[in-house]
């Protein structure tokens, strides 16, 4: 059972330790296939902040049932999203930014991930734009025969939860100066045009 990870206290009464103060940690999320590592890197040397590839972060069970065509379940799921929630809160507690990816399709997986001064970063596209690059996507465990399942489990991100959603029809340096510039302290910017 997925349990949603402890809120940090919130600076002065507000729902978000405001951008700026503190750690600032984006979750970049999606199905596979989506570009969460390529963006998520090119995100964090861009912002000069730590990255984490959430697939690293995957017990080799899963790694194994996944390579096997065989879509994971929230008892799979479980130990990858505390893995990912204790690096978030590794960097908090460190006092680092960082930009983490994680799939976090449903939104209870996120609710155990995101918490107060967490920006979450949807990638979104469609089926056919995604199946084209996972055609074409060498040496990864994640077969794109798994896809379909990955859009049956998609809940995309609802207006409270503030995510910065961004098309991946742009290239990525496109989609990286957009997010960028929706996690900047002076921008109020939750999606791309």
């Amino acid at each position: 059972m997925l349990q949603a990870r402890p809120k940090a206290p919130r600076c002065n009464g507000s729902r978000d330790i405001e951008l700026g103060q503190g750690s600032r940690i984006a979750v970049v999320m999606g199905v596979s296939g989506a570009g969460k590592t390529t963006v998520g890197e090119a995100l964090a040397r861009r912002l000069g902040w730590n990255f984490e590839d959430g697939d690293t972060l995957h017990p080799p069970e899963n790694i194994a049932k996944m390579r096997a065509g065989q879509p994971l379940d929230d008892g799979d799921r479980a130990p990858w999203l505390g893995a990912i929630a204790a690096r978030i809160g590794a960097w908090r507690e460190a006092g680092e930014n960082g930009v983490v990816t994680c799939s976090a399709l449903r939104r209870r997986y996120r609710d155990a991930i995101v918490g107060d001064g967490v920006r979450l970063v949807y990638l979104d596209g469609n089926p056919r734009v995604i199946a084209e690059r996972l055609a074409g996507r060498r040496g990864h465990f994640m077969p794109a025969g798994l896809l379909d399942s990955q859009f049956a489990a998609l809940e995309p991100p609802g207006p409270d939860e503030r995510a910065v959603i961004v098309s991946i029809t742009q290239t990525v340096e496109k989609i990286v100066e957009v997010i960028a510039t929706a996690l900047s302290p002076s921008s109020a910017t939750l999606s791309d045009p």
